[in-house]
């Protein structure tokens, strides 16, 4: 059972992601209808898709090119450049913690996210780590918080996610426990959410995905 206090808290955060239409991050701004629609991303489409092509699902892993990876990181609302769409791999950390009512944190958050997005849709080996925080207020304590990976290769036909490290409150949860407490205020992003997984602690997975013959050919 859910504290009542982190049920409240929990429905503050609905309402400033449902503002932002995402979750693991939206792949078009989107303004805030009567009743807040959770885009997929794209890693989480080809994640389903995957889960359709073929059933080869096992345990998170990290991709076989992160080793070589040249990290680009971003700061709150931070815009990566568009040559950056160009680059295979590509790798980036963006921060998400300034999701606030207050400060237009959650504003300039929905404002990046588009081009966040754009800059991936070309690479055939991607791996982003983002870390998220929605709160009242600039340094008050998050309604909730969590880390994301999330990567793919193409060319290998792999991709891989996972959730770490939940927060309501500031008290160490599982994935299911923000599910559970999200359910009653928020359900669209609770049933996002569930897709990673209701149990406790960390949620990840490695999927098979569908053949790419432009990745193939590029190795």
């Amino acid at each position: 059972m859910i504290p009542l206090r982190l049920r409240v808290s929990a429905a503050g955060c609905a309402l400033v992601l449902g503002a932002s239409a995402a979750l693991l991050s939206s792949s078009t701004a989107v303004a805030a209808p009567s009743k807040p629609v959770v885009r997929e991303s794209p890693a989480r489409q080809a994640t389903r898709s995957a889960a359709v092509a073929d059933t080869s699902v096992g345990p998170f892993t990290e991709p076989g090119f992160a080793a070589g990876c040249t990290w680009h990181e971003f700061g709150e609302g931070e815009q990566p450049p568009w040559w950056l769409a160009f680059t295979d791999p590509l790798c980036v950390e963006y921060s998400k913690r300034d999701i606030t009512i207050d400060d237009g944190g959650a504003l300039r958050f929905l404002v990046a996210e588009p081009s966040r997005f754009a800059v991936s849709m070309l690479t055939c080996h991607y791996y982003q780590k983002d870390h998220w925080s929605a709160q009242s207020t600039h340094g008050a304590t998050p309604w909730v918080a969590w880390d994301g990976q999330y990567w793919w290769d193409k060319a290998a036909r792999r991709a891989g996610a996972r959730l770490t490290n939940f927060r309501i409150d500031g008290h160490t949860v599982g994935i299911g426990d923000a599910v559970a407490a999200l359910r009653p205020v928020f359900p669209d992003l609770a049933s996002a959410l569930s897709d990673y997984g209701q149990a406790a602690g960390e949620t990840g997975l490695t999927v098979s995905l569908p053949h790419d013959l432009r990745c193939a050919l590029a190795g």
